[in-house]
């Protein structure tokens, strides 16, 4: 049997934009992110507290579209294990030697995972200057790290058992009453997850989460855009999540992407640690406090690309007739029509 890779981490998402010059505003003089490299075409970002070369990679094209997701490996070997693990499911592979991909990464391998989304997986990457205490180089949002990928797909169970082979934990789930998955957050690192999953149509990119050091700089962001008069950016809160206990607030940039703002989850790292289980019907799980959903943030999300540059096809979920998916958060529960007499 085929060793699937040791994952140590989610490492950057590379999202395909319209405007550059645009998108270099919201990421790096709203939020607070970091230029470590940048030409006519690309970006590469990263917080403050990270030492790789990025987090965030933005690249120029014609229509806006998640590029692919990164996995740091443990070792080089890794990224051997990774070309034949997915090669062996008869999934679509390409190897990236270094210099050929993205700025600052050695060799790596990138695949179409089998719920249909482009993920690279990479053990070395560039160094960073410690900027970890220089608080003179802050502004804005001053986003500290990655934290997470949040992603669409009709087969949550099928997502669950991919991320499960790759050696992922279960912080969290939203069940049924009969324990039907609905949603769940998975981790590698020892944080709430390094990726979760949003039930409906895929593949796309429901959010990049993205992490600060305390709750007032989610409010800070907030005011910045106000600020600014460009509130409009402001998609869903700020508010505290059930699930996860995170602090939250999430913004559209000016290419339609999402980005939670992250703060205040919690450990995961002992041996033991348990799922912690969410009933679908437990409103709580949405926002422990906070604004209601509104129905972009269950319904939009970044489409994404093959291995080619293409868009990939979307898939709809499939629905009982007493049920209708709305994002991230699990099922919203709707009572079938009853008709009198």
């Amino acid at each position: 049997m085929t060793t699937a890779p040791d994952v140590v981490r989610s490492a950057y998402a590379q999202l395909v934009v319209t405007d550059l010059a645009r998108a270099r505003w919201f990421w790096c003089d709203m939020l607070g992110f970091h230029v470590q490299y940048e030409d006519a075409s690309v970006i590469c970002l990263r917080g403050t507290d990270e030492l790789t070369h990025h987090s965030l990679v933005l690249r120029q094209g014609e229509t806006a579209a998640l590029d692919h997701l990164s996995y740091r490996v443990r070792t080089g070997e890794d990224v051997d294990r990774a070309e034949a693990y997915f090669s062996a499911l008869g999934l679509p592979v390409r190897r990236v030697p270094k210099g050929t991909g993205t700025p600052g990464v050695g060799d790596a391998v990138r695949v179409i995972d089998p719920l249909g989304f482009p993920v690279e997986f990479f053990h070395d990457i560039e160094r960073a200057e410690r900027h970890i205490q220089r608080y003179d180089l802050r502004r804005g949002a001053e986003i500290a790290r990655l934290d997470h990928f949040n992603i669409c797909t009709p087969d949550i169970p099928a997502a669950y058992a991919h991320y499960e082979a790759l050696g992922f934990g279960c912080s969290e789930t939203i069940e049924g009453d009969e324990h039907e998955l609905y949603a769940a957050w998975m981790y590698r690192k020892q944080t709430v997850h390094d990726v979760a999953f949003t039930g409906g149509a895929g593949p796309r990119l429901h959010h990049v989460g993205v992490a600060t050091h305390e709750s007032h700089q989610v409010l800070r962001t907030a005011d910045l855009f106000g600020s600014q008069r460009q509130e409009h950016h402001i998609e869903r809160g700020p508010g505290r999540h059930g699930v996860s206990n995170a602090f939250y607030l999430y913004l559209r940039d000016p290419d339609g992407h999402r980005v939670e703002i992250y703060t205040s989850d919690y450990y995961t790292g002992d041996p033991d640690h348990e799922t912690y289980r969410w009933n679908v019907r437990d409103d709580r799980r949405r926002d422990f406090w906070g604004n209601a959903v509104i129905e972009s943030w269950y319904k939009e999300a970044s489409p994404v690309l093959d291995l080619d540059g293409r868009p990939r096809p979307v898939v709809d979920a499939v629905l009982d007739e007493s049920a209708v998916r709305v994002g991230a958060d699990g099922l919203g529960i709707v009572e079938p029509d009853r008709k009198d007499g």
